[in-house]
């Protein structure tokens, strides 16, 4: 039985050398826990419901359906649930891709232990998590944006930031003292005016700008 603050955690890969490899990794971290694990996308489809995890380690290129079409169905029935994706290369199209189908972060298998470790506690927390490679691809890809991010009201910056914290629109308008619809407005404008699709493509893009203090 999973122990209170545990991060239960889910692993979609098609070789199971690596999920071997990540098992014993996720082993010996305190407090995350394994839950289960899928060899592809419509694997993990069929297991997610019944393993409730928290956060989901999902690699891009396997068979039958792709950790692509596998996040954006899972973000769309399971919205708590995080999705990290996990991939060999930062391949621009698929970084911009799985983003868009809702992952939280995008992350190289070479990745240091500790760092995979930090990224999960991280995307746990709902804060946005992006190796360079992914960055610098994001930033290409919407490079060419006809907005200026300077275009942005200081009361959408002060939405943004707390966006990079992490924090859901109920807590931002919590925090701001302003209604549910009004930070709902905020954050699609501010997604408009970045020309991204989600928050964590307008996460990085703010810090790659310094949009915020």
């Amino acid at each position: 039985m999973t122990q209170p603050g545990t991060i239960r955690v889910m692993l979609v890969d098609d070789h199971a050398v690596v999920r071997s490899g990540l098992t014993a990794f996720l082993s010996v971290c305190e407090n995350i826990e394994l839950v289960g694990e899928a060899s592809d996308g419509q694997d993990a489809l069929a297991r997610y419901h019944h393993l409730e995890p928290d956060v989901i380690l999902m690699d891009l290129v396997m068979p039958r359906m792709n950790g692509v079409e596998a996040t954006r169905a899972i973000r769309e029935q399971s919205p708590k649930i995080q999705v990290l994706a996990l991939s060999s290369f930062g391949d621009d199209d698929l970084v911009k891709q799985v983003l868009e189908a809702g992952a939280i972060g995008y992350l190289l298998k070479d990745i240091a232990a500790e760092e995979l470790e930090d990224a999960i506690r991280k995307a746990h927390t709902g804060h946005p998590v992006l190796c360079p490679a992914a960055t610098k691809a994001l930033m290409q890809a919407i490079s060419s944006a006809e907005e200026s991010p300077d275009r942005l009201t200081e009361r959408e910056r002060e939405v943004l930031a707390l966006m990079v914290d992490g924090k859901t629109n109920k807590q931002i308008a919590q925090e701001l003292y302003i209604s549910y619809s009004t930070v709902k407005f905020h954050v699609s404008s501010i997604l408009s005016k970045l020309r991204v699709s989600g928050r964590t493509e307008a996460a990085a893009l703010a810090l790659q700008h310094r949009l915020i203090d």
